[in-house]
């Protein structure tokens, strides 16, 4: 039987705890309340610049040259999409994130949109936020560890989310649950989840509008529906994958050109002009309205999953600056809306919805944060559909994620062994099987030229002998 422990003890932890507490709110709602006023003075620009597009296509090449040239020569840390840029400082850099990052991806950003690249406005805001945060640390540097400078820069990729999406709860998740694959940091919790509420009452005092969707008729929580939504939460890993590779298959391509940096954006605009001239427009800019049209039931292209992520895949490879949050958005509704024109017509904004989130789990190995997400935006009877569709998903996606710098922590499959602790870009992944039957099949799927792309995708990421892999998990320490 233990013994009771001594009443001073106990007094003076809960002193220092209480200390700790206050300390955290403080400094976190003083961050929500910086970056929620930031964040949204960003969107209402962000707004004014997607009106001034009015279809001239011919702007694509020349907004994507400028927006590259103002990344090359001002702020390289400014390229991309924005959260990657914020989990690789927090990981790699103790949250240290340059202070003339902010007005440059402000500026790359407002010109990629007003032009009509597809990309999202959750990254450049995720990198806003944490850039207010990391100056907040500084300007609070004596007494701000760097380990709580890196609390200080998640708090501001909660209140960036929350700020941009109304939805806190989801927001203060998102931001702890997209640093690991497979951990949670709960010290994080709390002034995440301070800093993301204080961010959205903020947002809602400067007139943010946020869109929440009733998903129309659920099916009935039964068997069948939830074993339907699991099958469908595979498609969307499935989806969420293409979006990874394809991603990173047209930023390889481009990046092997040996030509002047900027001047890709002139290739990549022009082809972006090309496809939205010969295809369609509606797989430009953020894509809002096909998205809230489909949530509402309308039906999409079916093949608007394929169109939209090449959209994205140029757009952000050729000097686009923006997110990839409002395209995963895009891509999971018109999955879950064509999906529901083939087997469930009377569900068309209940699949859309699912469709939504589970893309998202899986592209970014959120399942926590998505599920909430969902019974924010949509309710929360949605909860168990959601839930279970991006469960799937984020099994299906593997060990892939639109962010590169997210530190592996956990083995999704009892048959692949994983380099734990590292980045998903610096892991490398190995399969456990005794009979040695599976590298055996890729090795005859290698010598057939048809599978010479899938022979090359895979041994990539798998040794094909088993001599070459780690030892069985069993015999790690």
């Amino acid at each position: 039987m233990s013994q009771p422990r001594p009443f001073r003890k106990t007094l003076l932890e809960e002193t220092l705890l209480i200390s700790d507490l206050f300390k955290w709110t403080l400094y976190a709602t003083l961050t929500g309340s910086v970056i929620g006023t930031g964040v949204s003075w960003f969107l209402k620009l962000l707004h004014w610049s997607e009106g001034m597009n009015h279809g001239q296509l011919w702007l694509l090449p020349i907004g994507l040259f400028v927006s590259s040239l103002l990344v090359y020569y001002l702020a390289p840390d400014a390229e991309g999409h924005g959260t990657e840029k914020v989990i690789e400082a927090i990981h790699k850099h103790e949250g240290n994130i340059r202070l003339r990052v902010i007005p440059v991806k402000l500026l790359a950003t407002l010109v990629t949109l007003g032009v009509g690249g597809s990309i999202g406005k959750e990254g450049p805001s995720a990198q806003i936020g944490a850039g207010l945060a990391s100056a907040l640390a500084k300007l609070f540097s004596f007494s701000i560890s760097p380990r709580d400078r890196k609390r200080l820069v998640v708090c501001g990729i909660s209140a960036g989310f929350a700020t941009v999406f109304g939805t806190p709860v989801a927001g203060a998740l998102f931001a702890i649950e997209v640093l690991f694959l497979g951990r949670i940091v709960y010290e994080i919790l709390y002034p995440s989840f301070v800093a993301s509420i204080t961010a959205f009452y903020l947002g809602q005092l400067w007139g943010n509008h946020y869109l929440h969707f009733d998903p129309g008729l659920l099916p009935k929580l039964n068997e069948w529906h939830v074993l339907q939504t699991c099958l469908f939460g595979l498609l969307c890993g499935l989806v969420a994958l293409f979006f990874i590779e394809t991603l990173k298959t047209v930023e390889h391509l481009f990046h092997s050109l040996k030509i002047w940096k900027p001047a890709k954006g002139l290739i990549g605009g022009g082809i972006l002009a090309l496809l939205a001239w010969s295809i369609s427009p509606l797989y430009l800019g953020l894509g809002m309205k096909p998205i809230a049209d489909a949530l509402q039931g309308s039906p999409m292209p079916w093949d608007a999953v394929f169109w939209k992520t090449i959209a994205t895949s140029l757009t952000l490879a050729t000097g686009g600056s923006g997110g990839v949050i409002t395209p995963l958005f895009f891509l999971g509704t018109s999955l879950g809306n064509t999906f529901a024109q083939w087997f469930a017509p009377e569900h068309l904004a209940f699949f859309s919805a699912v469709g939504m989130v589970a893309v998202l789990a899986g592209a970014t190995n959120t399942p926590l944060a998505c599920s909430v997400l969902a019974m924010e935006l949509f309710g929360s009877a949605i909860g168990p559909y959601a839930a279970a569709a991006c469960i799937a998903s984020f099994v299906i996606a593997g060990y892939r994620s639109v962010y590169p710098s997210q530190v592996l922590a956990i083995e999704k499959s009892s048959y692949l062994r994983t380099t734990q602790g590292k980045t998903l870009a610096e892991s490398s992944i190995a399969m456990d099987v005794e009979s040695g039957k599976i590298p055996a099949l890729i090795q005859t799927l290698g010598h057939n030229s048809r599978h010479a792309f899938f022979r090359h995708q895979f041994s990539q990421t798998m040794p094909l002998h088993p001599s070459d892999a780690e030892p069985p998990f069993s015999e790690r320490k």
